[in-house]
């Protein structure tokens, strides 16, 4: 695809996060619904850690789209698109781990997107390795992320345990692989400020 081709895509996918039409390419970790026993308290805890792991892959398919859109290479390119077909299967995951939970998706994730959207065009724009870097150092810190859901998940809930850990391992494989691929080590400050933004995102998707 030409340039222009590239950039239609990205925004009919950026037309279908944002309004929920997503479908997963596998099959639910989860397995078919069934009934999880969980209690009122339970379950309101279990939707606001799946509505924030939701706004983390709303957030994913913005990142590498735009940084898809900047990357040098048809390689990377190809790199990027396919990482995010994987995180589409994760968006589809926790919307479905949601509705059936009986909770809702974040408000604010047309704004979730924008601001990811512009974060991995700037990515991008700064060449392959720090891009690649950014890659790594954001798919590790959703890895621990998740595996702190993990903890405080409701221990009966099974089934959004389940999903968590599939994206956990993905989320690992495309660190693995944007470090095989030549990734840049980011500044520390960069770091540093990438986390405390993840955390104001994690903290208000929690409850909006």
């Amino acid at each position: 695809m030409d340039a222009v081709d590239r950039l239609i895509v990205s925004l009919d996918n950026a037309l279908r996060t944002v309004a929920g039409a997503v479908y997963a390419a596998r099959p639910n970790p989860a397995g078919p619904p069934a009934a999880d026993g969980l209690d009122p308290p339970e379950r309101a805890l279990a939707g606001a850690l799946m509505r924030v792991n939701h706004v983390g892959e709303v957030c994913a398919q913005a990142l590498y789209q735009a940084q898809a859109l900047t990357a040098r290479t048809p390689e990377l390119r190809s790199q990027m698109a396919q990482a995010a077909r994987e995180e589409t299967d994760h968006l589809a995951w926790t919307q479905q781990r949601l509705d059936e939970l009986g909770d809702r998706t974040s408000w604010l994730n047309p704004l979730w997107y924008a601001g990811a959207f512009g974060v991995g065009m700037l990515a991008g724009r700064l060449g392959d390795p720090l891009s690649l870097g950014f890659v790594v150092e954001t798919e590790r810190q959703v890895e621990q992320h998740l595996a702190s859901h993990l903890d405080r998940l409701p221990q009966g809930d099974a089934r959004s345990r389940a999903i968590v850990e599939v994206m956990k391992a993905d989320e690992r494989r495309h660190a693995d692989q944007a470090s095989a691929a030549g990734a840049a080590a980011l500044p520390a400050p960069v770091r540093w400020l990438m986390r405390g933004a993840a955390k104001v995102m994690t903290t208000t998707a929690h409850r909006i």
